[in-house]
């Protein structure tokens, strides 16, 4: 295959020269077999850190780049999902917090890079930036070749968030917080800005991995949660994340089985009605279910639609009479990141995140991977850099 043809080369920065080239696996077009690329130096421009990967996770936007279903420019280093160690810094290096970050630092970033000063940033909205880069979702470049985690190590910009993270949290359980962690985080606080989590019951559509952790966060801030998918492992896997009651969409008209009969006898039970609804599957008739049983002055997050498809019918005099917010949410901001990783601190010990992530392959089985993935519909994918490519 010849070599993939780059875009060109950013501003010049100071040269880091690996001892041992560093990797990348690049995606060229549907089809194809993902091509080794081996990365001598990086340039790292002031603010930059160089962090080697110490295991990445694969979303399900990257099998659906892969596959062809969502558009994306080519070469591509895919991966936004990872965990590894800071190995360059410099002088301006800061984590989210404000501090300084120093190599030999665990941590995870941020899925995008944000100029910090244009008007949506300055408006709290860095996750929209105008000048807005996506690790893994960005044409490989020149200066800025190592950009997803699909690679024995990332070049994280300027602009982006990086978190410090404990040593003793498992890698399965903080490479997601990049990605479903932290927009579980985000539709959690668009949610409770408008209604409280303590006491609140809260549909959940969807139950992967951004939704057995939204359950398992709104069930710790003390809110009786339920979920819906029709998957019935995804369901078992709910019920382990605290959810009081599952429900299956595809079971028929008035069914004990369906969201409307579980939160019903909820209520017979002494729970309130639904004020919360997190719509995170992406699928149309859950957008409906979502909107028609949320309860009087309730909140509706619609996270799992982020893909083109055939609009929703919407009855604005329902929502005018029960004063339905309808709220969306794409991304999130540092400080959901930080929120994520502070609250995977503890939660990994009381609830089973680390079994999220099944089969761990080598970089070069990256292929591998990818296929499975497509297909896993209960756990991620892991991918871990052999052999890593550490600086003396």
């Amino acid at each position: 295959m010849p070599a993939p043809t780059l875009a060109p080369t950013l501003a010049a920065g100071r040269e880091v020269v690996l001892p041992r080239a560093a990797e990348a696996m690049v995606w060229s077009g549907i089809g194809l077999p993902l091509e080794r690329v081996a990365v001598p130096g990086v340039l790292l421009r002031p603010g930059d850190v160089l962090v080697e990967v110490e295991l990445a996770t694969i979303c399900g936007s990257d099998v659906h780049t892969a596959l062809g279903h969502r558009p994306a420019a080519k070469p591509l280093v895919l991966g936004h999902e990872q965990v590894g160690r800071i190995v360059a810094t410099t002088q301006q290096s800061y984590a989210a917090n404000g501090m300084p970050v120093r190599v030999g630092q665990r941590v995870v970033w941020s899925v995008t890079v944000s100029c910090g000063t244009c008007p949506r940033c300055r408006r709290g909205l860095p996750q929209k930036c105008l000048e807005l880069a996506k690790y893994g979702h960005e044409r490989m470049q020149r200066g800025w070749e190592l950009s997803g985690g699909f690679a024995t190590h990332v070049q994280v910009r300027a602009g982006t968030a990086i978190v410090v993270v404990d040593e003793q949290v498992p890698a399965t359980v903080l490479a997601p917080a990049s990605c479903a962690t932290a927009t579980a985080v985000a539709a959690l606080g668009a949610a409770s800005a408008l209604v409280p989590l303590a006491g609140a019951t809260v549909l959940v559509t969807g139950a992967g991995m951004l939704g057995v952790t939204a359950c398992a966060m709104a069930t710790d801030a003390g809110a009786v949660v339920v979920v819906s998918d029709p998957d019935t492992a995804r369901r078992r896997l709910a019920l382990d994340f605290g959810a009081a009651a599952v429900a299956d969409p595809s079971a028929p008209g008035e069914s004990p089985a369906g969201a409307a009969s579980v939160l019903a006898a909820l209520a017979q039970a002494g729970a309130a009605e639904p004020t919360i609804a997190l719509e995170l599957s992406g699928a149309r008739p859950a957008v409906h279910t979502a909107l028609d049983l949320i309860g009087i002055g309730g909140v509706v997050v619609l996270v799992g639609s982020v893909s083109p498809g055939d609009p929703v019918l919407l009855d604005p005099e329902s929502v005018v009479r029960r004063l339905v917010t309808l709220r969306g949410v794409h991304n999130y901001t540092p400080g959901d990141l930080q929120q994520a990783v502070d609250y995977l601190s503890g939660a990994w010990h009381r609830h089973p995140f680390s079994a999220l992530v099944g089969t761990t392959f080598p970089l070069e089985k990256t292929d591998d991977a990818l296929a499975l993935a497509a297909t896993a519909r209960h756990r991620r994918v892991g991918i871990t850099p052999q052999p890593p490519a550490t600086l003396g």
